[in-house]
């Protein structure tokens, strides 16, 4: 009886830490990712999902 109680208050103690592992980067679109690795004069483009070349 021990070993379990011991093994699920260890279990509720770790499970935060690991919710939180997974960082910041959780739950975030991808097109952030691409937009900022867009080269210069260039924006991302949802629709055709690119980078398209800034006009004027």
């Amino acid at each position: 009886m021990k070993t379990k109680m011991l093994l699920a208050a260890l279990a509720l103690t770790v499970s935060p830490s690991i919710a939180l592992a997974m960082g910041c980067g959780y739950g975030h679109a991808k097109t952030d990712d691409v937009a900022m690795s867009c080269a210069a004069g260039s924006v991302y483009d949802s629709e055709t999902q690119r980078c398209v070349p800034t006009t004027g």
